[in-house]
């Protein structure tokens, strides 16, 4: 794993809003950068009808130059193979032992590339894995979020779970902050705010 501090999103036409925004919001306040990686350098636009200028094209990005890939879920996903070569840059990543975090869509993509068969994985439900025909099904687990050989999988619902998971691979918190953000962003809990906000490094 790298020693930088950047971080790279995935964005594509379609894109799911709401799946990465606690990661990278949470990751810019902690010291990282989060550089937009687009399948070329032209604008794109999300689900939610923003339009996106990406700061570099797929084929710029290098494993060494990140500590980490989010990969968000998208229509496109499932329309074909337009975003396969993201897919395939995520095995390279993974080979290089830099992380990568796939949410909804995007565990599908990963599923077809055969990043899965070996590793521990959740998704939105099994049989959407499974469609993909992939040889992982035996390692599917019903869970909110995964972490196993430097990937993090995550369904559509849960988009604080793939934070929670990010921030503890790449140690953004410890583990008593860790616990703290993810109970005050997932179940409210306003106990978690005081632990937060505490000078213990916990």
């Amino acid at each position: 794993m790298g020693s930088t501090r950047t971080v790279h999103l995935a964005v594509y036409d379609t894109l799911a809003d709401w799946e990465t925004g606690y990661t990278t919001a949470f990751l810019a306040q902690n010291g990282y950068t989060v550089r937009t990686v687009g399948p070329d350098r032209e604008p794109v636009t999300t689900m939610g009808g923003l339009r996106v200028q990406p700061d570099l094209a797929l084929a710029e990005l290098r494993p060494e130059d990140s500590a980490l890939l989010v990969l968000p879920g998208a229509g496109l996903w499932d329309a074909g193979d337009e975003l396969a070569p993201f897919a395939r840059t995520a095995r390279a990543f993974l080979d290089a032992e830099v992380p990568v975090a796939a949410i909804c869509g995007a565990t599908a993509g990963l599923a077809r590339e055969g990043l899965l068969d070996d590793r521990a994985h959740t998704s939105a439900v099994s049989f959407y894995l499974a469609a993909t025909g992939y040889g992982g099904g035996a390692r599917y687990v019903e869970a909110d979020a995964v972490t196993d050989g430097g990937l993090i999988t995550a369904g559509p619902t849960e988009p604080v779970a793939l934070a929670r998971e990010v921030f503890g691979l790449l140690g953004v918190y410890g583990p008593k902050k860790l616990d703290a953000w993810y109970r005050l962003f997932h179940d409210s809990d306003p106990s978690a705010y005081e632990v937060l906000e505490g000078k213990d490094e916990g």
